[in-house]
């Protein structure tokens, strides 16, 4: 199949894309031109809002098959490249600068907007530096989880050799070494096929990475740890790709990695990685995707800390996730999440007073079950109804604030 490019057109002040809009099945590469992006509601600011030559928009919602996460008009006469979403493989192996600055820039992208979700959700600002590792270790140990509490205070040890808390990580290694019966092995570099065992760390935030993971076998839980909390972000399962962001930039991890269950991983490092930009543009396709995904589901949470009702934020949460794996209530009627309660309260950012409250309060809903430790709804269609119920109320309170401050 040949590369086709589209060269489109715009008059100053036309509508490109339109947020909402589902069912987009291209991107555009502006040739000439400026533009402009914008979002119904922005909840963080971001480096830039025009665009001109060289700048690419609407790639999150085609490779992902959701609907525009922003509104793009043009500024002045703008002329396009569209590109097919069918068309992204050729696309890199015709031009590899398209496809890495589009990989770097959502890697960029996806940093910026976590730490933002973190800062809101959590109060807690982001911390991605190695002296974090053993912030890590201790919330390990207070759980008596000492293989992993093991391995991230030797990864302290070996990253902060002159950190103010080295000592105390050599002094808690020696005590809970007789409790570690199976301490985690240490994979050299040149190890591209991993084995880890359940609970296992693959890595912690803030250690130093040189390598991106594709599973082959098994999921893997991406985490944060923060404020003697751990927060579930994403549950990974085969041919899922991550570790990417600090592969790319050269930065500590901004998340940790932990085996779900038993797992199969291959690596790649940064030379590899540049060999598979040239020869397998289909994986390429595929980390972009993932990013895209991120991005995506990122908005959606950032847009979630609106929403000032607890319980309302937790419907939202769900359908979020429903969204995300493109879940049909035509065809489906009931789900099985792969997070329980605790994680959902913990991805809305509910401090712990309120946890209990509000938990028992949605689990009122009858069509909600725990199910082995996870969330099972027995009708999605009454997810998207309590969702936009609240949505509702929040926009009456909203209009009811706007009269008031008007008189």
């Amino acid at each position: 199949m040949a590369l086709q490019l589209a060269f489109m057109n715009f008059t100053a002040n036309s509508y490109i894309i339109v947020e909402g809009k589902r069912n987009a099945d291209r991107f555009f590469i502006i040739r000439s031109g400026k533009v402009r992006l914008s979002k119904e509601v922005q909840i963080v600011a971001e480096e830039s809002d025009t665009l001109g030559p060289g700048d690419f928009f609407g790639v999150v919602s085609t490779m992902t098959n959701h609907s525009h996460i922003e509104t793009a008009r043009a500024l002045t006469d703008v002329t396009l490249i569209s590109v097919q979403k069918d068309q992204f493989s050729l696309l890199i192996q015709n031009n590899v600068p398209v496809a890495m600055k589009i990989i770097m820039q959502f890697s960029k992208r996806m940093r910026y907007l976590d730490e933002a979700l973190t800062r809101i959700t959590l109060k807690d600002n982001a911390l991605e530096d190695p002296s974090h590792i053993y912030d890590v270790a201790e919330y390990y140990v207070t759980h008596n989880q000492f293989a992993q509490a093991f391995y991230a205070y030797q990864k302290y040890i070996k990253c902060c050799p002159h950190g103010e808390n080295v000592q105390n990580a050599v002094e808690r290694l020696k005590k809970i070494a007789p409790y570690v019966k199976a301490p985690q092995k240490d994979f050299l570099p040149g190890e591209t096929i991993r084995l880890y065992a359940k609970d296992s760390i693959v890595f912690c935030e803030g250690e130093p990475g040189q390598e991106l993971f594709i599973i082959q076998k098994g999921s893997v839980k991406i985490i944060k740890i923060t404020g003697n909390k751990e927060i579930l972000l994403a549950v990974l399962k085969a041919g899922d790709i991550f570790g990417e962001m600090a592969l790319l930039e050269s930065k500590p991890r901004a998340a940790g990695a932990v085996a779900y269950e038993n797992c199969q991983l291959m690596t790649v490092n940064k030379a590899n990685f540049q060999q598979m930009i040239q020869t397998q543009p289909q994986l390429i396709a595929r980390l972009t995707t993932l990013l895209a995904e991120r991005i995506w589901q990122i908005y959606k949470q950032l847009a979630n800390t609106q929403i000032s009702d607890p319980v309302g934020r937790m419907y939202d949460m769900l359908q979020i996730h429903l969204d995300k794996k493109k879940i049909d209530s035509a065809a489906t009627s009931n789900f099985l999440f792969d997070f329980g309660l605790k994680e959902l309260i913990n991805m809305v950012g509910l401090p712990e007073k309120e946890a209990s409250i509000y938990g028992r309060k949605i689990m009122e809903n009858k069509i909600l079950n725990i199910l082995n430790d996870k969330i099972f709804v027995k009708d999605i269609k009454e997810i998207a109804k309590q969702n936009a119920y609240y949505k509702k109320m929040q926009q009456l309170e909203k209009s009811r604030n706007e009269s008031k401050r008007s008189l």
